[in-house]
């Protein structure tokens, strides 16, 4: 146990070290506030403002959007079928298969889905891509916090004449702060893919403005920025990772705080 925390945690920092040195000389004000100008991507001026605001709005809508679809199903298993009706088994077996789906195959049925209804790579298929990717993460986080709430509180509201309804209210309530985990958790995974949005969102070096343009994001300017033979401009890639890595860092401590908070909700 001791030598796999010792792996663990030495790749860990290995991970972080790297990103810091090799990104911490090449992070600067113009590169969070400018978006590429010509020649960004040979080693001219500009920044990447414009992949950091396609992460925060493609990872916003997605998150809200999951969250808004994949709350009601948790609720609706959880309420309103038997633990053994097949329905819950199965709905419990697929969702875990779409927990573990690698990210690229749902971008490559969203890019199907977009051809065939005629959508061009946009802000809008990432958004579409992003949410079926998050869902199941909401669908089974949320599923688990139901599992911990008392069964004497979900008897006794309904011996007190409670509809499934009011049930459901009072046990969005008690998983409150546990809400508000898996949410950030979806947004966590859905601000650093990469594979999903490669097919889907396209790439630009422009602000995006309307939901059917192109977007870039921090995964994918770094990815185009390392596919450069030119150093600074690797440089570069690695200050964008360092960028996301400080915005998942901050979501990883919402997550723990939010996380305790429910562990003395519950006390």
């Amino acid at each position: 146990m001791r030598l796999s925390v010792l792996v663990i945690s030495s790749s860990l920092l290995l991970i972080i070290g790297t990103v810091l040195c090799k990104g911490l000389p090449y992070l600067s004000w113009e590169m969070i506030s400018q978006s590429p100008k010509g020649g960004f991507y040979i080693g001219k001026e500009g920044g990447v403002l414009n992949a950091i605001a396609g992460s925060l709005y493609l990872a916003t809508a997605s998150t809200i959007l999951a969250t808004c679809i994949g709350v009601p199903i948790a609720i609706y298993l959880h309420v309103y079928t038997r633990p053994t009706s097949l329905l819950k088994r199965f709905s419990k077996f697929l969702f875990d298969v779409l927990f573990g789906m690698p990210s690229i195959v749902y971008g490559a049925i969203a890019f199907s889905i977009m051809i065939w209804l005629g959508i061009r790579a946009s802000l809008l298929g990432g958004i579409i891509t992003v949410t079926l990717l998050t869902l199941p993460i909401v669908v089974r986080t949320i599923s688990e916090l139901l599992h911990t709430v008392p069964s004497d509180l979900q008897q006794i509201t309904t011996s007190l004449g409670a509809t499934k309804l009011e049930v459901a209210k009072i046990l969005v309530l008690y998983i409150k702060p546990g809400l508000f985990t898996a949410t950030l958790l979806a947004f966590g995974r859905a601000v650093g893919d990469v594979a999903g949005v490669l097919l889907t969102t396209g790439f630009t070096d422009n602000m995006p403005l309307y939901i059917d343009e192109p977007a870039a994001t921090l995964p994918l300017a770094i990815f185009f920025q390392l596919t450069s033979p030119i150093p600074e401009v690797q440089g570069r890639a690695y200050a964008s990772g360092l960028l996301l890595t400080l915005i998942i860092l901050i979501v990883v401590i919402c997550t723990n705080l939010l996380a305790s908070k429910q562990k003395k909700h519950k006390l």
